[in-house]
């Protein structure tokens, strides 16, 4: 299952307060860069960020992306941006 625009522009809004945020198509998905370095991306209408031991602290469960891809944070709490943003900064870090 493809993600759609509308969530797409739902989640790029939420990360407003993320520096410099990108958003690039792929197969269906779209791919997700902070100051031009990739983070994460939108997979099955859900946002997925690569694992990284500075957000460890926030408890954030993982979840594969596509068959036979690395595991990534699953970000179920899109709704508090300055958190959004926090763990953007942290994955781009």
């Amino acid at each position: 299952m493809a993600s759609t625009k509308e969530y797409r522009d739902f989640i790029l809004e939420q990360l407003s307060e993320a520096p410099n945020i990108t958003c690039q198509p792929m197969m269906g998905e779209f791919l997700l860069y902070s100051n031009n370095v990739l983070f994460g991306g939108i997979y099955d209408d859900r946002l997925l960020v690569k694992i990284v031991p500075e957000n460890a602290k926030y408890g954030i469960s993982t979840e594969v992306p596509y068959p036979g891809a690395k595991p990534m944070h699953l970000i179920e709490d899109v709704d508090d941006k300055a958190k959004l943003a926090k763990i953007i900064n942290a994955a781009v870090k």
